[in-house]
């Protein structure tokens, strides 16, 4: 089985589509059908079906998923390995990050990483948590720098992490558009404006009242973007509990001002992931190295935990 054909095949099963599968691969429609055919002459099953939802693997199909990853993911290393015994390993990185972490963070650090390593050429995408750890699985990208749960849920064991700092949150209004509340329960009875159902902001805002007991505010808007929240927010459209980072200076300037949070502290897990190998290319060790040793504050804000050393270098 050519990886090639089960990178295609991954994309299907993933999309449940042929067009958005050959979006994400680029290549046509027709070259996607012709793979996909060639695969199942190959292997002497179906491993689709349609149905009125979009195309669904067979027992075939759902047998060959996990073993198809597994047999990229040593594909990837097997040639990241024999290029770093050869000498010949990359010396180019693609960084995945949110919007808030690509911005706040990464931009005013990345320039003295490069500095520092003037072979490495880094590239870097912007995606949503849910699309960088899919470009991580399919190597897209080598390491992606996001916001996770602390609980741990739905950790992947192929996938290696650690946890950098942990970000505070701040609950942000316009000047002259709210008071400070008393408690959770107060709060509850404010207009609010929140990111999407799925998002670990979303997570921390409704988990912050349901651990007092207290049902989640009404919203008014919900919004991808951070920092459409933060401009919803400074126009008065309500209350918003972002990432202290992510809105910094607007408080600086007082475009927004800081509530205090009437509930236990919020913050949340900035934390970079990268695939497990048994050999790591040079650059993404170098890069892995620079982030653990310089890219968290240089002073802890409140609510602030990094990670212990040991820890770290278990990891890298």
């Amino acid at each position: 089985m050519h990886p090639r054909l089960l990178k295609t095949f991954l994309a299907v099963a993933r999309s449940r589509n042929i067009t958005r599968a050959a979006a994400a691969v680029h290549l046509a429609q027709s070259s996607v059908s012709d793979q996909i055919q060639t695969l199942e002459a190959e292997l002497g099953a179906a491993l689709f079906t349609r149905s009125k939802s979009g195309l669904e693997l067979t027992p075939a199909g759902l047998a060959l998923k996990p073993i198809a990853e597994d047999l990229l993911r040593l594909d990837g290393e097997a040639r990241a390995a024999v290029m770093a015994a050869a000498g010949q390993a990359s010396q180019a990185l693609t960084i995945g990050a949110l919007e808030t972490i690509a911005s706040a963070r990464l931009a005013p650090w990345l320039p003295g990483f490069q500095a520092g390593h003037p072979e490495i050429t880094v590239r870097m995408k912007v995606a949503d948590s849910g699309t960088l750890l899919r470009l991580l699985e399919d190597g897209d990208i080598d390491v992606a720098f996001c916001f996770e749960r602390g609980d741990g849920a739905n950790a992947d064991e192929r996938l290696a992490r650690r946890t950098i700092v942990r970000e505070p949150l701040a609950l942000v209004v316009a000047p002259g558009k709210g008071i400070a509340p008393c408690d959770l329960a107060g709060l509850a009875s404010s207009r609010f404006v929140a990111t999407e159902p799925g998002c670990i902001y979303r997570h921390m805002f409704d988990t912050g009242f349901a651990e007092a007991g207290v049902e989640a505010p009404r919203l008014v808007v919900e919004a991808g973007s951070i920092g459409a929240i933060a401009r919803l927010v400074a126009a008065g459209a309500g209350l918003g509990l972002v990432p202290h980072l992510a809105v910094s200076d607007a408080l600086a300037r007082g475009d927004l001002i800081e509530l205090p949070w009437p509930g236990r502290a919020q913050a949340a897990s900035l934390t970079m992931i990268w695939r497990r190998r048994r050999v790591q290319p040079p650059a993404l060790w170098h890069l892995l190295a620079a982030a653990r040793d310089t890219l968290a504050p240089e002073r802890s804000r409140a609510g602030s935990e990094p990670e212990s050393t040991s820890r770290s270098k278990v990891l890298l």
